[in-house]
């Protein structure tokens, strides 16, 4: 059974914002994360840019790894908070 988060906050802007910084597109997004071995298309990652798609806990890990490098405590952070920790 695959885990979910429940987005009681908005981490898909932030998911967002950090695809933009990169200068990626959500299919190229989607397409590393189907590297990854994650079942996912562009379809659903746009989902949970807006919200409407509760993420699976390895999706998350997914993109921490994308988006910073590796899997770690700091780099799930990322995701949730800003820079400035907001």
């Amino acid at each position: 059974m695959d885990q979910k988060l429940k987005q009681d906050i908005s981490i898909g802007t932030r998911i967002r914002e950090l695809r933009i910084e990169r200068h990626m597109t959500q299919e190229q997004v989607a397409t590393k994360l189907q590297l990854l071995n994650l079942d996912i298309t562009r379809s659903v990652y746009s989902q949970i840019e807006n919200g409407t798609y509760n993420i699976r806990i390895s999706i998350l890990a997914g993109l921490a790894q994308i988006f910073q490098g590796d899997y770690e405590e700091k780099s799930v952070n990322m995701i949730f908070y800003d820079k400035n920790g907001r």
